[in-house]
């Protein structure tokens, strides 16, 4: 037999790192190839690291909660067939991983201090995850009481049990963080012991955990994912100065050619042909004509993007949304866009995304129409600088116009709700790109092949 090293893949040009959320597999267990054996998180996603090979779990390197680089080691695996054994002795694995986790560490402390998001952990010379961290954060605890905490991990480290634990302990003793204000007095203990206690008295009553009134009221607390879109809606319209341009489309040539079309594109392609698409398809165009509207802000420069990767809004079935991107989408012909949009929409459903595939996106599409909002006012997805709404598609009456004149009709009409970064986007261009979709909506032809 021959040992396999698990390596933590590459999960996109921004992600350098991913927490262990759960080992799925335990030493000892029979592993086929393309099985998941754990599940990983990252600030934007969380999904399955499965085996390239089939074998026997061996050896797991790191725990639940543990930090892990991309390209590091997380687990063994001995695989069948291999014409000589290749030990791989713990004395040389164990050294090589702490050896890095040490590296790790040292290059943390050292780019703390810089590295904005970690300002609040830049005076202590511990490591925390960014799990932790961000539990912190949204607890109010500060560095010094996350210093004080008796961690459970490795080497002493401090988890997610560990802090929830804490803080779950402080939130429900209110009395013992009031008692240290009469001691100083009492005692006659030096004014430094009574400012250290002040953050704690004042800390606590702001993060009780709510209380029902009248006792038939359900609290929840929100999962990861809902904790991580609220932070990113909230810094989006902190960052971006959002404003709106709508109108009103007219797809009834969209709607006859899809009726007309569907069975036999499902027969043939052996997808089922969504409006989805085609909405997209006309996006692609817009953006090729505007490419101003293809671009993202750091500081004072505006970054020009070269490729057009579209971000597609997704309910999931846990109410949460993610936003897949599909890659490159001008490069795609209708039956390319159709079973790519597919793919990803059920494979978000079934969470099965890989992080690089939510990444990237230059410009995102919303479908509100899918829940019957007749248009919607979408919050920008940063760092991108617009995103469109599609609302849903209604048989109206028309004024429709003809060389013998004017008359009333039946037709099948949309709005799209277009909102962008008033900073970098001005009303002219805002106005003129959502105005050249509606035109490559309104000009499709009931006669196009597929």
């Amino acid at each position: 037999m021959a040992k396999f090293e698990l390596k933590l893949p590459k999960m996109g040009e921004s992600v350098a790192e991913a927490t262990i959320t759960n080992w799925l597999k335990k030493v000892g267990d029979k592993i086929e190839a393309d099985e998941a054996v754990l599940e990983i998180a990252t600030d934007k996603v969380d999904s399955e690291v499965p085996s390239e090979v089939s074998g026997t779990l061996t050896e797991i390197l790191f725990n639940v909660d543990d930090v892990v680089q991309v390209g590091q080691t997380i687990a063994i695996i001995d695989t069948e067939g291999g014409s000589a054994p290749i030990e791989t002795p713990k004395v040389e694995v164990a050294p090589a991983v702490e050896e890095i986790e040490k590296a790790i560490e040292v290059a943390r402390e050292v780019v703390q201090p810089v590295a904005p998001v970690a300002v609040d952990f830049s005076a202590s010379e511990k490591f925390f995850s960014p799990l932790v961290k961000n539990i912190a954060k949204e607890e109010g605890v500060s560095i010094t009481e996350l210093e004080q905490i008796n961690g459970s991990g490795k080497e002493g480290r401090v988890t997610k049990d560990d802090i929830i634990a804490y803080v779950k302990d402080r939130a429900n003793k209110p009395a013992v963080s009031s008692a240290p204000k009469a001691e100083p007095v009492v005692a006659e203990a030096p004014k430094v012991e009574a400012k250290a206690e002040a953050p704690k008295v004042d800390a606590t009553p702001e993060k009780k955990i709510p209380v029902s009134v009248n006792g038939q009221d359900e609290i929840i607390e929100m999962d990861r994912m809902r904790k991580l879109i609220s932070g990113y809606m909230t810094t989006s319209k902190q960052t971006s100065a959002h404003v709106q341009s709508f109108i009103e489309v007219d797809v009834t040539n969209i709607v006859n050619w899809r009726n007309k079309v569907k069975d036999a594109f499902e027969k043939r392609e052996g997808e089922k042909l969504t409006f989805t698409p085609i909405f997209m398809e006309a996006v692609a165009k817009a953006i090729k004509d505007f490419p101003m509207i293809n671009i993202s802000v750091e500081g004072d420069y505006i970054i020009k993007k070269k490729n057009i990767n579209l971000g597609m809004a997704a309910a999931l079935p846990n109410g949460n949304l993610i936003v897949p991107v599909i890659k490159n989408a001008d490069m795609l012909n209708l039956v390319g866009l159709t079973k790519t949009v597919n793919d990803l929409a059920n494979r978000a459903r079934n969470n099965q995304l890989k992080p690089d595939e939510i990444q990237g996106g230059t410009y995102t599409v919303t479908n509100v129409g899918t829940f019957g909002s007749v248009f919607g006012t979408p919050i920008i997805n940063q760092p991108q600088v617009a995103i469109l709404a599609l609302g849903a598609i209604r048989k109206v009456p028309a004024v429709i116009e003809a060389p013998s004149g004017d008359y009333i009709g039946i037709r099948h009409k949309m709005f799209l709700s277009h909102s962008y970064d008033h900073r970098v986007v001005d009303g002219s261009l805002g106005g003129q790109f959502v105005k050249r979709v509606a035109d490559y909506l309104e000009a499709f032809s009931e006669n196009r092949e597929f």
